[in-house]
């Protein structure tokens, strides 16, 4: 699941107002599904589409002042019109939403069924989102090739929503033997972490700091009670925390400050074996 990315392949985005900022018609090469991305304001305008009276599954995102996570509702509908319609005026949090439908109408209630079980199921895993769903969603049962066609269609889902901003589904896989791998070194206090392009990622097993300054940023404290929520942080030894799994920083510093507990320059903090910092060596690679 984590390689889909890696597969070469082009995308279209079509604007049907002409504002970068609104409707957004996103489809993919040799691909029969088509997505519909739309801001709350633009409802009216996404409900007009003829993809809002196909069989769909969609997804609410929104971006909580108390969290550092988005929140996210996964639901499917046949059609979407209704559900949306439904969440435009009893779901708050949403902020923007997109929904995907078959151009050749070949999606029917079980595909999208099992579509909403499969993204509630990578969700829950990576861990990078809040779920506003109460119920999980059990996978109907289909036929081995169904099922096949099924999770191709999904891949093609997970290849897009990064470019449209969403990065709630790929948990960050392992590497046996990360290249340039970095270290932040306290007493008592270790961790590593690697450059990629889902992020920093700080790796399984690392240390982190139970406590806080007062000069943390809030963002920072924010981000560490959120990762302890969602058990990525967990208690070690009553002193120290510890990664249950990899996990994505959006930079290096924001690593470094969860990890630390205060503000910290993460280009100096992090060191390779041979001490060098994470700004050496990006000056070196400059050079």
């Amino acid at each position: 699941m984590s390689n889909f990315h890696q597969r070469p392949f082009s995308i279209k985005i079509f604007l049907p107002t002409g504002d970068p900022d609104g409707l957004r018609v996103v489809e993919k090469s040799n691909w029969t599904g088509i997505g519909i991305y739309f801001k709350r304001p633009n409802f009216k305008q996404a409900a007009q589409r003829p993809e809002f009276q196909k069989t769909g599954v969609y997804i609410l995102i929104g971006n909580p002042d108390n969290s550092s996570l988005p929140t996210l509702y996964i639901g499917e509908g046949d059609p979407v019109a209704a559900r949306l319609t439904s969440h435009q005026s009893t779901k708050d949090f949403w902020e923007w939403a997109i929904f995907f439908t078959s151009k050749d109408n070949s999606l029917n209630k079980a595909h999208i069924k099992y579509l909403e079980s499969r993204l509630l199921e990578l969700a829950a895993t990576a861990k990078q989102s809040q779920l506003d769903n109460v119920q999980s969603s059990l996978p109907p049962s289909l036929s081995e090739a169904e099922a096949a066609d099924t999770e191709s269609f999904l891949l093609d889902m997970l290849s897009i929503f990064p470019l449209l901003g969403l990065n709630a589904f790929e948990p960050i896989q392992p590497l046996k033997q990360p290249q340039n791998l970095l270290a932040l070194d306290r007493p008592n206090l270790k961790a590593t972490a690697y450059e990629d392009p889902q992020g920093f990622i700080v790796r399984q097993g690392s240390l982190a700091s139970n406590t806080e300054t007062s000069s943390i940023h809030p963002f920072l404290s924010t981000l560490h009670q959120d990762l302890l929520k969602q058990g990525i942080l967990a208690d070690k030894d009553g002193k120290t925390l510890q990664f249950t799994q990899n996990y994505p920083f959006t930079s290096p510093s924001t690593a470094a400050g969860v990890i630390l507990g205060y503000p910290a320059n993460g280009r100096v903090e992090w060191k390779d074996a041979q001490g060098k910092t994470l700004k050496e060596l990006q000056t070196a690679t400059l050079s």
